[in-house]
């Protein structure tokens, strides 16, 4: 049997991105997502994949974006919770705004989709031990909000350096985005967090083992656009580690690995965006297709389930840390 990996795809939408880089009329919530949720749906039919699809309460609160998500569901893919106004500084709320974030995300995915989440991850890798409280409270089986990386602090810097209109209090609030330099030092492999009396898995997003440099798809977009040999030999040398020292890859996809800038012209700054559809789409299928031939590529649940079981099997796996 081939070792177990997951997939997933942050379904940020175009208001979110606009936001979060501190963009003028993001309040008026401009969507892209009848564009790329069929054109996601339809490459991962062709894949025959599920994946888990971690969507933003806002979007699921507003009719018009309802049918493209509802889609989501009937297609058999899992739905997970994404926070509701995709603020990725979670780390700063009050128990009681998490309350209302999370139970307004649930009641919109529940009358979107009819199914209620029991997975989230943090806008931002944005967490703290009251998000994770709550989120043991509510019954979520698992959460998926860290990145093992030395370079969050690079990637903030260069996030900040292309976001000169951004007012003081706003880089503030976005202080920590993508966490910090000690996140490095974190486990890749999945464990379980002990909350009070409750237990929730966690499953870090993987960077590659040992040197723990991001491998998910943007990246590897983003090193396609100086060489796609490059990119893909680094790629699969990631998945090497990953298989050698028994890392089961936890892969996180974005809307704008599917799009370009014709697309979304507003968002046109984003790394890998002036590449054309084609060929990221071909780049894209490639590195999933060499993800699947050495791993079983499951859902987020199913990757928290599994591991679940290994565990009742060997108690000792939880305490290995990458």
């Amino acid at each position: 049997m081939k070792p177990v990996a997951s997939l997933s795809l942050d379904l940020d939408n175009q208001w979110s991105y606009m936001k979060t880089h501190g963009d003028a009329g993001w309040d008026e919530y401009p969507s892209y997502l009848d564009t790329v949720v069929p054109r996601a749906l339809d490459f991962l039919a062709d894949k025959d994949l599920c994946i888990t699809f971690f969507i933003v309460g806002r979007d699921a609160s507003i009719a018009s974006n309802r049918s493209a998500i509802r889609t989501i569901a009937d297609a058999g893919h899992e739905i997970g919770n994404h926070s509701f106004d995709h603020e990725p500084w979670l780390h700063l709320y009050s128990r009681e705004e998490l309350v209302n974030e999370f139970a307004s995300t649930e009641a919109a995915l529940i009358e979107a989709t009819g199914k209620r989440p029991v997975g989230f991850r943090g806008p931002g890798y944005s967490l703290s031990p009251t998000v994770l409280d709550v989120l043991a409270e509510r019954g979520y089986e698992y959460d998926c909000s860290t990145l093992p990386t030395y370079i969050a602090p690079l990637a903030r810097a260069y996030y900040f350096l292309n976001s000169p209109e951004m007012s003081d209090e706003e880089r503030e609030k976005r202080k920590k985005l993508f966490g910090k330099f000690s996140d490095g030092f974190r486990t890749l492999r999945p464990h379980m967090l002990e909350i009070g009396e409750r237990e929730i898995v966690e499953i870090p997003v993987t960077t590659f083992p040992g040197v723990k440099t991001p491998i998910h798809a943007s990246y590897l977009i983003y090193l396609s656009t100086f060489s796609e040999s490059a990119a893909r030999a680094y790629w699969r040398s990631a998945l090497f580690a990953c298989r050698v020292t028994g890392v089961e890859p936890s892969i996180l996809l974005h809307p704008l690995d599917l799009m370009s800038g014709d697309d979304v012209p507003e968002l046109s700054f984003f790394p890998g965006m002036s590449m054309p559809l084609e060929r990221k789409l071909r780049l894209l299928s490639g590195f999933i297709d060499e993800l699947r031939d050495r791993f079983d590529v499951v859902t987020m649940r199913e990757h928290a389930d599994r591991f679940r079981r290994s565990l009742a099997e060997s108690p000792s796996a939880s305490e290995v840390l990458l």
